[in-house]
């Protein structure tokens, strides 16, 4: 190989990477797009000639591997927190207000305002300029690895440009740009294929593609708005500088943004775009305020999931009229019968609408819903249908007002609304078909037994065809029986076997939320398990000494008397007798924490901290195996004090006691994640 070759294969790369910055940062080309073209070309080729000159921030490597199989799990050091949502000009106030008084400044606060993109929330890790990791926000403290098809978005470098810290994790929205969105659906509907809904729903699809060609294929792009870990880079003072830096570094930033002077400035912004809205390349839901000052930020901290110095300003929920066409019942898995209205579909806010829940009969008979009715449905923040209202001067004259079903329209048992309850209930249990799917379907599901490939319509046949009337069930399920279900080839129902195996090891506080007792959520069967240790303890209280169940934190006299009723059901112990049987495990908590790294620690937690909860902290610590304590004593190894302590800080320090800030607090969490 001579070292031409390799010079011009470097100066190739350095010249494509000087016009993608120029196109997709600065929006300011210096050459068409053929001559752009030849320039790829002419690296293809050298790279094809001489294969040991390939490098992995090359732009010919973009799309690398093969299709992976799932995506795989981050975790996010710092988390990817949501914004706090205002609707109104007095929402935007308040805000404004509350950030003056903590900070104690009397005059106007600077603002750095944004365009709230319609897409999906990114991050992604640069070590030493090169792009390393990129996950989704997931729940805020796990995401998806996306790496393979961030690496595909053009107008994302997989260097960065001069001089980058030694770690830079820069946070951004994924998102298809309107005109990109229409030539996909065009050439979709040309090809036969499915069309989008709407920007969002293209982008969160075409990110979440296990086949990162097809990735490619798709015209995603990204704007960077904030960071997340930095090492050896002092960020500047402001927001907007930050977005000078990341610009700099050849990291796209939203050209619609800019500063503005007090909460006047903010709603003059806000105005402004929503006059704009319709011309913009890119799809919005609203502005975002964020204090400019970053020391000003850090000062004013968290609340919950949601910093206190940043606001998403949501513009007003998209409103259209329908008819209701009929109200039909339905039942979940705890045999609540909920009233759902079909629609004459309505395109509403970027989908169409043809359902909307009317969540109980108490709400049926507030809003006085009939079938027949003309009615206003809006997407409520975007988000979820809402039947706003009835247009009574267009209700047909034999409109007639709805019943609470006497029978259950599945099972046809009796259904019963207990007094004082806006929820009318089946009392046909696992006999009724309905809540037998529902339960199964939730036993299955991610934050229980996490059964993969066990979704909606593989339990409808299960159900239907009679192969499965019982969680228990789901164990003595054979290849056989498998196979014989619509689109259930060998491979499928192998590797549904194979999730069913290693389901049978699970937790405590999985399987407890994986029964689906009334009352008994997610955090609520954790702190069950952490109580009790192991089943039999727990159901044994709730059978003879209930009151020990109304001592556990966060747990009342109404979730004591649903697992009372509960392990007091025969048929519910016979599940968990044939579970053991089918060979399922769940260690008892205390075993599993003993393994923990805060194991015999101690901690006691006291004042208000800014970043998270008291019930989050107590989850973090729980989940490393500390114990959290109510009083310090001398065996108290930790107490993490917030803001306004009292006395137990006091003791603290009387008893010599280590004291941790919420800065502690984070930096022990930290040290013993890894």
């Amino acid at each position: 190989m001579s070292p031409g070759a390799r010079e011009r294969c470097k100066a190739l790369r350095a010249e494509i990477a000087r016009h993608d910055y120029r196109y997709y940062v600065l929006d300011d080309p210096e050459i068409p797009d053929a001559e752009y073209d030849k320039l790829m070309a002419e690296l293809r080729t050298l790279e094809a000639a001489h294969p040991e000159l390939i490098s992995a921030d090359s732009p010919t490597q973009r799309v690398a591997g093969a299709p992976s199989a799932e995506f795989g799990e981050v975790v996010h050091e710092v988390p990817m927190l949501s914004l706090d949502n205002g609707f109104t000009e007095e929402d935007v106030e308040a805000f404004d207000r509350r950030a003056r008084e903590r900070l104690g400044e009397s005059g106007a606060l600077e603002y750095w305002a944004e365009p709230k993109l319609d897409g999906l929330a990114v991050t992604a890790i640069y070590r030493a300029g090169l792009l390393e990791q990129a996950a989704t926000r997931g729940d805020g403290f796990k995401g998806e690895d996306v790496t393979a098809n961030v690496r595909t978005i053009r107008s994302f470098p997989l260097r960065l440009r001069g001089e980058a810290p030694a770690v830079l994790e820069v946070r951004g929205e994924v998102f298809m740009p309107l005109a990109g969105f229409e030539r996909l659906n065009r050439r979709n509907e040309q090809r036969g294929e499915k069309t989008f809904v709407n920007p969002r729903n293209a982008a969160a699809g075409s990110l979440r593609q296990l086949d990162p060609r097809i990735t490619a294929a798709r015209p995603l792009q990204m704007y960077c708005y904030g960071l997340g870990r930095v090492s050896g880079w002092s960020p500047p003072a402001r927001q907007s500088e930050l977005l000078q830096a990341l610009k700099s570094w050849g990291l796209p930033v939203c050209p619609h943004s800019e500063r503005v002077h007090g909460v006047e400035g903010c709603l003059r912004y806000y105005r402004a775009m929503g006059e704009r809205r319709a011309r913009l390349p890119y799809q919005i839901d609203g502005v975002v305020y964020k204090i400019d000052r970053l020391a000003d930020q850090e000062r004013l901290g968290f609340v919950s999931r949601a910093p206190r110095w940043a606001l998403a300003h949501k513009f007003p929920a998209e409103e259209a009229m329908t008819r209701v066409r009929s109200i039909e019942w339905q039942v979940g898995r705890t045999g609540a019968v909920t009233p759902v209205a079909r629609l004459e579909p309505v395109f509403v806010g970027g989908v169409t609408v043809s359902n909307v829940t009317l969540h109980n009969f108490d709400e049926v008979r507030r809003k006085d819903v009939r079938e027949g009715d003309t009615v206003v449905i809006r997407r409520a923040g975007d988000v979820i249908p809402e039947l706003v209202r009835v247009i009574e001067e267009r209700r047909p004259a034999q409109a007639r007002p709805v019943a609470l079903p006497k029978r259950c329209p599945v099972c046809h048992s009796e259904v019963l609304k207990p007094e004082g309850e806006a929820v009318a209930r089946c009392t046909g249990g696992f006999s009724c078909p309905a809540q037998r799917q529902e339960a199964i379907r939730h036993f299955a599901s991610r934050l229980a037994m996490d059964i993969e490939g066990l979704g909606e319509k593989l339990v409808s046949q299960l159900v239907e065809s009679g192969l499965v009337s019982s969680p228990a069930d789901l164990y003595g399920l054979t290849a056989e029986q498998l196979e014989g279900l619509e689109r259930m080839g060998e491979k499928s129902g192998a590797n549904l076997l194979d999730a069913l195996e290693r389901s049978k090891h699970t937790t405590l506080p999985r399987l407890l939320y994986a029964l689906g007792i009334r009352e008994v959520g997610e955090a609520t069967s954790l702190a069950l398990a952490r109580h009790f240790g192991d089943l039999e303890a727990l159901i044994e209280a709730a059978r003879s000494h209930p009151e020990r169940i109304e001592q556990v934190a966060d747990v009342g006299p109404v979730v004591a008397a649903e697992l009372r009723a509960f392990f007091a059901a025969p048929a519910h112990r016979e599940l968990i007798e044939r579970l053991r049987a089918a060979g399922v495990r769940w260690e008892p908590l205390a075993a599993q924490a003993a393994q923990l790294p805060l194991a015999g620690t101690t901690v006691v937690l006291t004042g208000t901290l800014a970043g998270m909860t008291r019930h989050e902290a107590e989850q973090a610590l729980s989940a490393l195996g500390a114990k959290v304590a109510g009083s310090v004593s001398k065996k108290t190894h930790y107490v993490v004090a917030g803001e306004a302590p009292g006395s137990k800080l006091e003791k603290a320090q009387a008893l010599g006691v280590p004291v941790l800030d919420e800065a502690g607090l984070r930096r022990l969490l930290e040290a013993h994640r890894r």
